[in-house]
């Protein structure tokens, strides 16, 4: 779980970065639209990130191998999604916008995998 640890903490830094370059940077440079579509990968980068470290405090407490797929799952969903959304942003090619629900399905199952891990917990 350190590998998710170090991704997770990463991908927050990251998240802080670009969001920060959003607002200072990019909002001369993209339309309202773009800029928003920017802010929304950022926002949902950030969430699954906290998502991740909370999954492998969970892990050190219960070693269930859940919770490992469900931080990988949240992992790829933030570079698919959120990844998705900075290309579709930064070069407005149209192709980027059908890869942002692969990621959001897998946000989805990784929320899913952690409800599934709960409950045979008990926690």
């Amino acid at each position: 779980m350190q590998f998710y640890l170090v991704a997770a903490a990463g991908s927050a830094m990251l998240a802080v970065i670009l969001g920060a370059f959003a607002a200072h940077g990019l909002k001369s440079k993209l339309s309202e639209t773009m800029l928003t579509v920017f802010q929304t990968g950022v926002h949902y980068q950030f969430i699954h990130s906290i998502g991740i470290i909370l999954l492998v405090l969970l892990y050190r407490q219960q070693a269930q191998v859940s919770y490992m797929w469900s931080a990988g799952f949240m992992l790829f969903g933030i570079v698919l999604f959120s990844g998705s959304l900075y290309a579709l942003a930064l070069t407005e090619i149209k192709w980027f916008g059908p890869v942002t629900p692969v990621g959001g399905l897998c946000f989805i199952l990784g929320w899913a995998t952690l409800i599934v891990a709960a409950l045979k917990s008990g926690q």
